[in-house]
């Protein structure tokens, strides 16, 4: 079968052919891959900034963007069935017997940093006609999201923030009076960071959740992204124009900063207008650059003085992924145009060296198993 791979001692990335693997034990599933988006970890990963192939091989097969079918299950398998529609997660537990997050199954949240990822770090990932992996990690996607649902997983990470966002804020009295016909959210201002796909399905997720949302981008008004952000309901200020300062007067009280950047300058220069009781969420990682300016005592300042909070959140459990499932769902619904524009083209395996190399186009390029001209 045809797989597309990076050789980091080599510097190539490459269509090549490997053998088609099989069910080796009861609870495995092989699965025919639809379709696998690329996002910016695999061009990183094909420009050899990381990413380690499993052990033995010289190569590591990317893509962790994953919408598969189940073509055949193991005797023991039972959430699952040949047909279904699953995308499958990326992280598998360490080791070790005393890492508490990998035992309970919440290998996103290992203590040892001896974990796997699939496409990423020491296990091949997706972007392949067919994988086998065991049926806990695959998640059944209902068929009515097959042109979509290649948006799960990057939509898990504003799931599991979401998710820790709630349980984080129970500390003081954030929550929303309950009003019916509101989402739990309708009182709070939500400011993200960045109009890539991570942020752009972020804004989705926190209008679901009934946030007053903003986008604050470098792109100008006149990008499709400021298009997508007024056909969702958000409002995008682009930050070339509006300060950080000047974002937080239109604003008012900022409560929630969702950070798509992985830009550390413009991060820190927006934490310093975070408002009163407000978290503040990283989720990008940003390349190995030169040191930057930081007003630390007014960054200090805020932590204490307003009662604020940070975290950092990465990969995603299961939880995250039934809820991006759910929340999909609610997307295509509400704003079916908006989320398939999301995908700007769908392209057979033989372009994506191409793709992997060249510069972005559009929002989120996805590689077909199925297409056609």
């Amino acid at each position: 079968m045809k797989a597309v791979a990076v050789f980091p001692e080599k510097g190539k990335v490459r269509v090549i052919e490997v053998e088609s693997p099989r069910i080796e034990t009861p609870t495995q599933v092989k699965l025919r891959m639809v379709e696998v988006g690329i996002c910016g970890t695999d061009r990183e990963i094909s420009t050899f900034l990381y990413g380690s192939p499993p052990p033995g091989s010289e190569s590591l097969i990317i893509g962790h963007e994953s919408l598969g079918e189940v073509v055949e299950v193991g005797a023991a398998v039972c959430r699952v069935d040949p047909g279904d529609l699953v995308v499958v997660t990326v992280r598998r537990p360490c080791p070790h017997a005393g890492c508490m997050a990998c035992r309970s199954g919440r290998q996103d949240f290992c203590y040892t940093g001896d974990f796997t990822e699939r496409g990423i770090k020491g296990a091949h990932g997706f972007m392949t006609e067919f994988v086998v992996d065991d049926e806990v990690y695959v998640n059944l996607v209902p068929r009515e999201l097959r042109d979509v649902a290649v948006l799960v997983e990057p939509l898990t990470i504003a799931e599991k923030a979401i998710i820790q966002l709630w349980q984080v804020q129970q500390r003081l009295p954030w929550a929303c009076p309950i009003v019916p016909g509101k989402e739990p959210g309708y009182c709070h201002k939500a400011v993200v960071l960045g109009a890539g796909p991570i942020g752009l399905l972020g804004a989705m997720a926190f209008l679901i959740n009934g946030f007053e949302t903003y986008l604050y981008s470098l792109e100008p008004p006149t990008a499709p992204q400021a298009a997508f952000a007024r056909l969702i309901g958000a409002t995008y200020i682009w930050s070339m124009a509006d300060s950080p300062q000047r974002l937080a007067e239109r604003v008012g009280n900022i409560d929630l900063v969702y950070e798509a950047t992985g830009a550390a300058q413009v991060s820190f220069e927006v934490m310093k207008v975070l408002g009163t009781n407000g978290i503040f969420i990283f989720t990008g990682v940003p390349g190995r650059k030169g040191p930057i300016e930081l007003d630390a005592d007014q960054i200090m300042r805020g932590l204490v003085l307003k009662n604020q909070v940070i975290f950092g959140t990465v990969n995603a459990g299961r939880d995250a992924y039934e809820a991006a499932i759910h929340d999909l769902a609610l997307f295509k619904r509400r704003w079916p145009n908006a989320v398939q524009s999301l995908i700007n083209g769908r392209y057979p395996i033989e372009a994506a060296s191409d793709i992997l190399l060249g510069k972005p186009k559009g929002i989120k390029s996805v590689i077909a198993f199925d297409w056609k001209k």
